[in-house]
């Protein structure tokens, strides 16, 4: 049977012998899977996101949107040591979050007490100008919250976009020529590029997700 990285069923020790090498990734993987609490998918796309926003982005807080169980977050702070700590924020945190937290820290112990997470909604979050803003799949319309945010407090940020509401959300006119969801996803980057940011774009392997184009911006020097 096939190891289809895009599936929502939960790693487990069985899932060990998947993960033989050295590499970071399969000892954060190995890891991942002692704790026995992570769906497959999210371990994938989690990994995927955090090093290529490390490519670009390093040091800061980080600050982990929509966070789910935290795991970009975590990860970041795994590849950059040089980021002090890290927010994870989510209206609806898993329970199981701190079961993670607490396998990677005994695997990274200078992750203890860098991670703080909060049940809380995104327009509560203070958002501070030497921050690493991250979201991977903040639904519809949250993603433009998370843009936001970012801009207003001239943040590096970056976004993993999904559930597009194609219906209500900005296209920018470009419907016309373009998928209702890319569309939108153009506009997004058009609209940072007009407040004064860098943009760049990636995917991770559709493998993991269809929904998977990767904004990153930051503050254009002047």
């Amino acid at each position: 049977m096939s190891f289809a990285v895009s599936s929502r069923s939960r790693l487990s020790a069985h899932d060990l012998p998947r993960f033989p090498d050295g590499t970071l990734f399969h000892r954060i993987a190995r890891t991942v899977c002692i704790a026995g609490c992570l769906p497959r998918k999210e371990l994938f796309e989690s990994w995927e996101v955090a090093r290529r926003v490390r490519r670009r982005f390093h040091g800061g807080r980080v600050v982990d949107l929509a966070c789910g169980h935290g795991l970009v977050a975590l990860m970041m702070l795994i590849i950059d040591d040089r980021s002090p700590c890290a927010l994870a924020v989510d209206p609806h945190l898993p329970p199981s979050a701190a079961k993670l937290v607490d396998a990677l820290v005994a695997v990274w112990p200078r992750l203890a007490n860098r991670v703080e997470f909060s049940a809380r909604r995104l327009s509560e979050v203070e958002v501070r100008t030497d921050d690493i803003v991250v979201s991977a799949h903040a639904c519809g319309p949250l993603t433009d919250e998370v843009l936001a945010k970012a801009v207003a407090a001239r943040a590096r940020v970056a976004v993993l976009p999904c559930c597009h509401a194609t219906v209500s959300g900005d296209q920018g006119g470009l419907s016309g020529w373009l998928d209702p969801a890319l569309a939108m996803d153009a506009t997004r980057a058009a609209l940072l590029r007009a407040n004064g940011y860098d943009v760049h774009t990636q995917t991770i392997p559709a493998a993991i997700t269809p929904k998977n184009r990767l904004l990153l911006g930051a503050p254009r020097e002047i």
